[in-house]
């Protein structure tokens, strides 16, 4: 009998969205406190964009001898379990994959994971949905709680990127905190920025208590922000230099399986926006790039392996 094997789309040397190829590669079993998940649907994100087009090589984060692995996020279905699980085979499952330097990801037809980094997925939200929430989601909840609480003596909050995957989030999240939120985003967004319980804006002056940089303006950001307030950005790599008293702190995503579940429900019931903008097989992996790259879509385009 012959080695089970699996699709996936990878990248050997980067190159933009033609070097994304989809290959073979050989199906492995779970090992103690893993799964195996089908994948149902894995977004496209500007991550994997920069990794396409060598962004994050040039940066001497990715070694792989052969391929890099593509995608970060997904949903799928329990398929077999290794010991010591607690996920049954056929429980729907969303997750996180982390780490650049990787020889898989989650543009697959299945993968193995770590069990305790899967939420399971509410029966009232699809898969394809629940997909597009893990690393967003789980971004802009960290970036609240970098920015905490509000202070008692102000709680103005603006949200750079305000429309954008990770912008959304922050802006719903950060209202349930308490901040008093605006978001800042293009005029043709307006409705769903105020639909979010926030208020908006298409230019800001500085001034602001708190900027929450989901657009990555990075030292444009930081000169909203008032003397003493602070700034969280969502770029590891490239930590604007803190000036005039203001806290400067950034994101570093990671798995987590509480607080993906509470995304999940809440995005399932309707409190978080779940945005796709288009479905297509992982055989098109390279047209969603580009269609990505354009910019100016507000959703992800989701492969269905």
């Amino acid at each position: 009998m012959g080695t089970r094997t699996f699709r996936t789309a990878v990248v050997r040397t980067p190159g933009g969205p033609d070097a994304i190829e989809v290959i073979d590669v050989p199906q492995r079993e779970p090992g103690a406190g893993e799964v195996r998940v089908d994948v149902a649907a894995a977004p496209v994100n500007p991550v994997d964009l920069g990794v396409v087009g060598g962004f994050f090589h040039s940066l001497g984060l990715i070694h792989q001898p052969h391929h890099t692995g593509l995608g970060w996020d997904f949903a799928g279905v329990v398929t077999a379990a290794g010991p010591g699980v607690d996920l049954a085979v056929g429980t729907r499952v969303a997750g996180l994959v982390v780490g650049f330097d990787r020889d898989f990801g989650t543009y697959a037809e299945q993968l193995v994971v770590p069990a305790a980094d899967l939420a399971v997925v509410p029966d009232d939200l699809d898969l394809v949905a629940a997909a597009t929430v893990p690393l967003n989601g789980l971004a802009a909840a960290q970036v609240v709680d970098l920015l905490g609480d509000p202070p008692a003596d102000g709680g103005r909050l603006l949200v750079t990127g305000a429309a954008g995957a990770v912008g959304g989030y922050v802006l719903a999240l950060a209202s349930a905190r308490g901040w008093r939120v605006t978001g800042l985003a293009r005029a043709g967004d307006e409705k769903f920025v105020r639909g979010l319980g926030a208020g908006f804006t298409t230019a800001a002056e500085p001034g602001w208590d708190a900027v929450a940089d989901a657009a990555a303006w990075q030292e444009r950001a930081l000169a909203l922000v008032r003397d003493g307030g602070v700034l969280v950005g969502v770029r590891p790599n490239a930590r604007p230099a803190a000036e005039r008293g203001v806290t400067v702190r950034v994101i570093e995503t990671r798995a987590d399986r509480v607080r993906l579940a509470d995304l999940l429900a809440r995005t399932a019931a309707g409190e978080l926006p779940a945005r796709v903008h288009a479905v297509l097989p992982l055989d098109r992996a390279a047209d969603a790039h580009r269609e990505a790259a354009k910019g100016g879509v507000r959703g992800r385009y989701v492969l269905r392996p």
